[in-house]
């Protein structure tokens, strides 16, 4: 990420991001802020960055372009913004559950695969929801 922004600056952009154009109020209802100037000065910080336009109305948008940038490692499914590696994570989720599971009854499987196997879901899950908590803060 060229300019890294988290915590509650990320909140207000992932609002407008999810809301699209949207009043200062709106956005401080929205994201849970305490005042207007609390809101304002995350969308000031944005706006200096880039990510975040003001109309003539005084409404705020966030700017499509900036969207990649900031959301660098996540994917838009409908309204939800998922970590990319969670596809990921859930698909060898799956595999290690099948492979597990036809291991005990075929005992053609060594352990070795599914430690291995084991080991790869874990450190996806692991990304993905480090990723997953940058969203969360």
């Amino acid at each position: 990420m060229s300019q890294e922004i988290r915590g509650n600056t990320l909140k207000v952009y992932l609002y407008l991001v999810r809301h699209g154009s949207s009043e200062l109020r709106d956005i401080q209802h929205g994201v849970g802020l305490s005042s207007a100037s609390l809101a304002s000065y995350h969308l000031v910080k944005l706006s200096e960055a880039g990510f975040v336009t003001q109309d003539e109305h005084g409404r705020y948008s966030a700017v499509k372009e900036a969207s990649d940038k900031v959301l660098e490692g996540y994917s838009r499914v409908g309204p939800a913004i998922v970590p990319q590696l969670f596809f990921f994570a859930l698909l060898f989720t799956i595999l290690v559950a099948f492979f597990s599971f036809e291991a005990l009854y075929l005992e053609s499987f060594t352990p070795y695969l599914i430690a291995v196997s084991v080991a790869m879901v874990i450190v996806f899950w692991y990304e993905t929801v480090r990723l997953w908590r940058r969203l969360m803060v």
